[in-house]
């Protein structure tokens, strides 16, 4: 039977690009929630029938908008670290406990769960790491949340919930939904705008995992296709680099653009390579690189 599936957070930073790029052959219906009570113009793909609903599922039966769907993809998230330092209870209770009514949800009704946490938990003294890392470390409210519910998800596993939780790298490049929160995309605005770039002197040399935004659709889709609903964790990026490769990368279009390091205790010292081999061994191969997600952003914002 073709997939139909329930994708929340359908109007942000990925589910704007999710969306665009779904693949007609593991999808033929997408309902897609929102909270946002004015609905942006979306790019909806014209091979799969889209039904656009705005709702604010922390204060709705979230059994009403799972009828008759196959797959939830839950995007629907407050993704800025520094501000959960601000409102840790907001932060827990939209990307926890929203997550776990749905999980409860979803295992009710049989219904498969793509959840995507961060590798910024990873906390291991190793330089490289993987999925059999044991050593995990919330860094914010945020993490926090993420780290939560991947433990409980793994909880219902045993009763028979069916999900993939992908650990995804920071993610970059343009999407009609994007966010400026986080160190590419900020940078990339930043330059467009001519404005300096303000960097933690601590954190030039740190190497951490970034994904490009259509290899991360691209992972979705794969997932889907491959049904991966093993109750597995998946690394999911596009490479490892430092924050000296981002600016590069940027000042080979912006030569003249000015760096200002400046001394702040940073949030997370460490500096690591995520490997991704598991996900790699079962066929999916990412092709996003920064210098495309750079150089599509900027084309992007300077129009």
């Amino acid at each position: 039977m073709p997939n139909k599936l329930l994708i929340t957070g359908a109007t942000g930073n990925i589910g704007t690009q999710l969306i665009k790029g779904l693949d007609s052959s593991t999808c033929a219906y997408a309902r897609l929630l929102t909270n946002k009570t004015h609905i942006p113009r979306m790019d909806l793909p014209p091979h799969v029938n889209c039904e656009v609903v705005p709702v604010d599922l922390l204060k709705k039966n979230i059994d009403h908008y799972l009828s008759d769907i196959s797959h939830v993809i839950h995007l629907a998230a407050l993704t800025d670290t520094a501000e959960s330092h601000r409102k840790p209870h907001k932060y827990l209770t939209m990307n926890f406990d929203l997550v776990k009514k749905l999980a409860d949800a979803c295992l009710k009704k049989n219904i498969k769960l793509l959840f995507p946490s961060t590798t910024s938990i990873y906390a291991s003294p190793d330089l490289a790491v993987d999925e059999t890392c044991k050593e995990l470390k919330s860094y914010s409210p945020y993490a926090e949340a993420k780290l939560k519910t991947e433990k409980y998800l793994l909880q219902l596993k045993r009763r028979g919930l069916r999900f993939v939780i992908c650990r995804l790298g920071t993610v970059f490049g343009y999407s009609k939904g994007m966010r400026f929160n986080t160190a590419v995309n900020k940078f990339v605005k930043q330059a467009v705008d001519g404005i300096p770039l303000s960097i933690w002197k601590d954190v030039w040399t740190q190497k951490r995992p970034y994904l490009h935004i259509k290899d991360c659709v691209s992972a979705f889709n794969f997932i889907i296709k491959k049904d991966l609903f093993d109750g597995e964790i998946y690394n999911v990026l596009s490479g490892n680099h430092t924050v000296e490769d981002v600016v590069r990368i940027i000042k080979r279009f912006y030569p003249k653009l000015a760096v200002d390091f400046v001394n702040h205790p940073t949030i997370n010292p460490r500096s690591y390579e995520v490997r991704d081999t598991k996900i790699r061994k079962l066929g999916f191969k990412p092709s996003g690189t920064l210098l495309s997600g750079i150089k599509e952003t900027i084309k992007s914002l300077q129009k």
